[in-house]
């Protein structure tokens, strides 16, 4: 099944160079039929300035395309490739120099996920988990590439049998060695915590304890607050609560200080009979008050200085875009639209995101001087004017030298600043010019979900040295 999760993060210090503020990122599976081309994904992150993105494998075609892009790329180790990668160091080399080092520093991973859920989805491999974080973590320091490149593995929260209230929360005692270990090597490694969060299964799971307004980040009245009985801290949504339910059980455990890292959330958009709640107006509501929460600079109540930096048929249906790339339902990313454009277009030529400053602000210069752009859109108090970053002001008026000079030869080329993409950077009463002819149908939206949203969120960094 695809996964490929939009996702959103505000991250405050970083081990895996991430930045102070929040951005938007993507999670990637390939093993999804009629999945757009890796050249169209990366114009399809290009044009909404997404930074950072993880894969669900180790494909090829795809680390090839983030060559030069300057994205961050965590990468992941299936289930199923863990217990040869513990059992032997040299399995485990093999791999680094095969998905790693043969791609840095041209593509620029950061970060290997160590599988999925192992203790709740494969617990017959967690007892070689820790070896195998060990060995991969060991062959990066034998490669001189530890340093950048973080190991960790994600865990489901149904490794937290109660996490409410929070305080009281702990590990399910059955995985308390394991888990320990795994703490152990996460604090050695300056690593993080992995956890995929989703409140729908939480407030499925409840039985209508909690108000469905409280996991989808809505105002709850006075009457209906959620407060922690121990420490009397006001839980106003429960992603908040999965999160400080995590700080609480690392605790227990004698580890705290090591950060979290929320590698996927989000909310279906379909659902069975059994699923009412697995609608697209919630998925919408959840996702875009996701997007809210995780830029207000704060943490969840017990760590409130530092900032959140975010099986049934509902299942296949967490995504955003269908794979013909008719949206699901609209999601506002930063102004631009969430959907890959007809195939038929010529493109668009925008700024490439790891361009080096001086050189592309050399590049809007000759566009808009001796390139006869039209720049007057980009200028203050017009359509184009915000967001008021280089980059945009490039990119748009890259685009427009390219499309007027096309039919005499003009290329997309600043400098090695540039590149074509056949995602429609326009966004809001922006429009970026196109000269090819655009009409076309997106198809019907039958299938499975294509994009769909899923945050990352560091929520504290304290041990970190460096900005998923």
């Amino acid at each position: 099944m695809l996964k490929m999760y939009l996702q959103v993060a505000l991250l405050f210090c970083g081990i895996i160079s991430f930045p102070a503020d929040g951005f938007v990122g993507i999670n990637i599976g390939t093993e999804v039929s009629n999945l757009p081309n890796p050249a169209e994904i990366v114009g399809f992150l290009s044009a909404h300035q997404i930074s950072h993105v993880g894969l669900y494998d180790t494909n090829a075609r795809m680390l090839t395309a983030f060559s030069d892009t300057g994205i961050e790329v965590m990468i992941s180790v299936r289930n199923e490739e863990i217990p040869g990668i513990g059992e032997l160091p040299s399995r485990a080399a093999a791999w680094i120099s095969r998905n790693v080092a043969a791609y840095l520093p041209s593509t620029n991973i950061t970060a290997i996920s160590v599988g999925s859920e192992v203790f709740t989805s494969v617990p017959h491999v967690a007892p070689v988990l820790v070896s195998a974080m060990n060995n991969l973590h060991r062959a990066l320091v034998a490669s001189n590439l530890a340093s950048t490149v973080k190991v960790s593995t994600p865990h489901s929260m149904d490794v937290i049998p109660l996490p409410f209230p929070p305080s009281s929360a702990t590990f399910n005692t059955s995985w308390n060695s394991a888990m320990i270990q795994i703490l152990q090597f996460l604090r050695n490694a300056n690593s993080f915590y992995m956890l995929n969060a989703y409140p729908y299964y939480e407030y499925v799971k409840s039985n209508g304890i909690f108000p469905l307004e409280y996991a989808l980040f809505r105002d709850l009245p006075s009457a209906k607050q959620i407060v922690d009985p121990n420490t009397l801290l006001l839980y106003r949504n429960m992603f908040d609560a999965l999160v400080d339910a995590t700080y609480y059980c690392i605790a227990a455990l004698n580890f705290s200080g090591i950060p979290i890292v929320v590698t996927e959330t989000g909310w279906p958009s379909f659902g069975g009979a059994s699923e009412p709640y697995a609608t697209p107006q919630n998925a919408e509501i959840y996702n875009k008050n996701l997007i809210t929460r995780a830029s207000n600079n704060s943490g969840p109540p017990s760590q409130p200085s530092i900032p959140l930096t975010p099986g049934p048929i509902s299942e296949r249906n967490w995504g955003i875009l269908f794979s013909n790339g008719s949206s699901v339902y609209e999601l506002n990313l930063i102004g631009a639209s969430a959907s890959f454009p007809n195939s038929s277009s010529s493109g668009f030529c925008v700024a490439k995101p790891s361009s080096d400053e001086s050189a592309l602000r050399k590049g809007l210069n000759w566009a808009c001087g001796p390139g006869h752009a039209d720049c007057s859109a980009i200028q203050q108090g017009h359509p184009c004017f915000s967001p008021d970053t280089l980059q945009n002001h490039a990119s748009y008026a890259y685009n427009d030298y390219y499309q007027r000079m096309q039919s005499s030869r003009g290329t997309c080329d600043f400098g090695d600043t540039s590149m074509i993409t056949t995602v429609d950077p326009s966004y809001g009463s922006c429009r970026f010019s196109r000269a090819s002819n655009e009409s076309g149908s997106t198809g019907s939206k039958n299938g499975e979900s294509l994009l769909g949203f899923n945050a990352v969120v560091v929520v504290n960094m304290v041990l970190l040295l460096l900005r998923l």
